[in-house]
């Protein structure tokens, strides 16, 4: 009886362990999409849901004037405007975006509350991920400059992205950075929340 009791207890502490550390987001309507970004130490279904998350709420967002509005166009007009400092982050975020926004705030190697020009780590795994592997290799050299000389943010690296905004559809990496530090870290400052 008494190692019945023990293996019970055993079991009990795996198992609030595992609730605990493991990723409490499981509303995934992106499974079967093509895979986004390969990075070792992500979780990778998470950060696949939250691009392809964001990209639907820009073409709609943006498609509200512009019906026929394609993933291309929703990007060049949502940089455009991040560029400006104009987004509507609160008018863009679906319910299920913010949803996975709270599962994506416990990611703790992805944020940085001490940076001053986003939110978003650029000294974590992500963005070590995103400046190895985005194919256009200017981008990638100003980027990665950028982020080794501490001068990495979205107003620096806004011109260059704006002018290759069209290999974003092609490079899933860029847009991985583009939903991340242009939407997600900015969704810190929203007040709204999800509802359940």
């Amino acid at each position: 009886m008494k190692s019945n009791l023990n293996f019970f207890a055993f079991l009990l502490v795996i198992t609030f362990f595992s609730c605990k550390n493991g990723s409490t987001f499981s509303d995934f309507q992106y499974a079967e999409k093509p895979e986004t970004i390969t990075c070792q130490g992500l979780v990778p279904n998470l950060y696949k849901e939250a691009l392809y998350a964001f990209e639907d709420d820009i073409v709609a967002f943006y498609g509200k004037e512009k019906p026929n509005n394609s993933l291309t166009q929703a990007y060049y007009q949502f940089i455009r405007d991040a560029n400006a400092k104009r987004v509507n982050y609160s008018g863009i975020a679906s319910e299920h975006t913010l949803k996975i926004f709270e599962a994506l705030k416990n990611e703790g190697d992805l944020w940085d509350a001490e940076n001053p020009n986003s939110h978003l780590n650029y000294k974590g795994t992500l963005m070590s991920c995103v400046a190895t592997n985005i194919h256009d290799e200017s981008l990638k050299t100003t980027m990665n400059a950028l982020i080794s000389t501490n001068s990495m943010s979205p107003k620096l690296f806004g011109a260059p992205l704006m002018s290759s905004y069209r290999s974003i559809l092609s490079d899933k990496y860029l847009a991985t950075y583009v939903a991340f530090d242009l939407f997600y870290a900015n969704l810190f400052n929203l007040n709204k929340t999800p509802q359940s």
